[in-house]
């Protein structure tokens, strides 16, 4: 069952976004996250999920449209205020920055005059870091690295967590306890987690997708209703079998895509 409340804290309606003049690249876009959702953005590669997500974030600038942060317009909050609410950690990081673990998690705190109560060494102990605190960033491993920028995102005290591409060129082993770890910190912390993905097997592991396809969203709600073959298909212009294990759990075979 989810935790998830049904209170909408960050919603995006009629949203439209063009890059440089040109046609709508996102048009008429719109959906709303509620508090404590688990929710994968998904689409293939140049569908427009990190736009959405920057357009989420404030770092984009919609043409028309609008987007709500509990119930405020996201453009009203400043940046040190809205930084203590929502955080959006980008697909690209600076892995060559000169900083300790320790150093890099504290820059969490810049929204604050007065420091939250979670403390860096609380932050490493959450996503298992701190016997790395004084490990220099370029010598973490990439999963390392992902929590450790994690870990900054906690200090940082905000309730919505905008991740896109976190998994990206992670070994498997490392998505896994990512996606584990987010999942436990939505429950232990009752952050919202959005994740921008396209591996649709990793996709099933949500509570709730959104698919998109070139700015649209396709469809959203639960993994089992929105996966279906033909909105993959749709999506990723692929042919997919929706296949089961023994425990019924689904899993998506691109066995006839080789044949």
């Amino acid at each position: 069952m989810s935790s998830a409340s049904d209170t909408g804290i960050l919603e995006l309606s009629g949203i439209r976004f063009s890059y440089s003049g040109g046609s709508a690249f996102v048009d008429n876009l719109g959906f709303r996250i509620g508090e404590g959702e688990f929710i994968g953005l998904l689409g293939a590669n140049g569908s427009g999920k990190s736009t959405i997500l920057k357009i989420a974030a404030g770092i984009l600038t919609p043409s028309a449209g609008e987007v709500s942060l509990w119930n405020k317009p996201l453009h009203a909050y400043n940046n040190k205020d809205r930084a203590k609410l929502l955080c959006y950690l980008p697909q690209s990081l600076d892995m060559t920055i000169p900083f300790t673990v320790s150093e890099l998690v504290g820059m969490g705190l810049y929204p604050y005059d007065i420091a939250p109560e979670m403390s860096v060494d609380d932050a490493l102990d959450l996503v298992g870091l701190r016997d790395k605190a004084q490990s220099r960033i370029s010598d973490l491993s990439g999963g390392e690295r992902r929590r450790a920028f994690v870990a900054m995102t906690l200090i940082q005290g905000a309730g919505i967590f905008l991740l896109d591409e976190p998994l990206a060129n992670l070994d498997i082993r490392y998505q896994i306890e990512l996606v584990k770890l987010l999942r436990d910190l939505r429950t232990a912390r009752k952050i919202t987690v959005v994740m921008a993905l396209h591996d649709i097997n990793i996709a099933l592991q949500f509570e709730k997708v959104i698919l998109i396809k070139k700015g649209t969203i396709i469809g959203q709600g639960r993994p089992e209703d929105i996966l279906t073959e033909e909105n993959i298909s749709e999506a990723f212009g692929v042919q997919v079998k929706i296949m089961r294990h023994p425990d019924g759990k689904a899993y998506i075979s691109y066995a006839e895509n080789f044949s």
